[in-house]
């Protein structure tokens, strides 16, 4: 059951707007304080001796709340995040990571989304202090900073196909 409580809830802004990802905990005590509608739930329940409660799984606050978002921190996780934990040259997963500049720092490569990938081991050794185009290396994708949709879309698993819509990702 605790492993239930520890599922992750999208949260709705009035006008149907993602603003945040909460754990099913805080969405259960939103919706006991009347706070929030259940759009969509999980298929599990949680029982108490008096209650029977479906999991939510996307809930939309009543009143509208504005707020200002956070910039996404640019941090080694989120990087890895952005890249799908792959090789930005090579395209292997599932092994060691490191992170690459594009320019290298020595020729005046910035610390910036822009400028940062996901690399293996041997593709960063082969890159070395070269640019891509100078050590005929090719990246799979431009990086970009994420936006606060991507960086929602990346929480979606298996069991939260429901958030698709509310994310941009169903192509109906």
């Amino acid at each position: 059951m605790n492993s239930l409580l520890n599922r992750r809830v999208l949260v709705l802004n009035q006008n149907y707007q993602p603003i945040s990802i909460a754990p099913t905990k805080r969405a259960i005590i939103l919706l006991f304080l009347e706070k929030v509608e259940v759009l969509e739930h999980y298929r599990e329940f949680i029982n108490s001796p008096s209650l029977s409660l479906q999991l939510p799984s996307v809930v939309k606050l009543k009143n509208y709340t504005s707020f200002r978002f956070r910039d996404i921190g640019f941090t080694r996780k989120n990087i890895l995040k952005r890249d799908h934990y792959t090789c930005q040259y090579c395209g292997k997963t599932n092994v060691p990571m490191t992170l690459d500049h594009i320019i290298p720092r020595r020729r005046g490569g910035k610390e910036t989304w822009e400028n940062i990938v996901t690399a293996c081991m041997p593709c960063n050794e082969k890159k070395g202090f070269r640019t891509p185009r100078e050590s005929n290396m090719k990246l799979l994708r431009i990086p970009k900073k994420p936006t606060r949709i991507t960086f929602f879309q990346q929480h979606v698993k298996k069991h939260q196909q429901a958030w698709k819509q509310y994310l941009f990702m169903d192509r109906k």
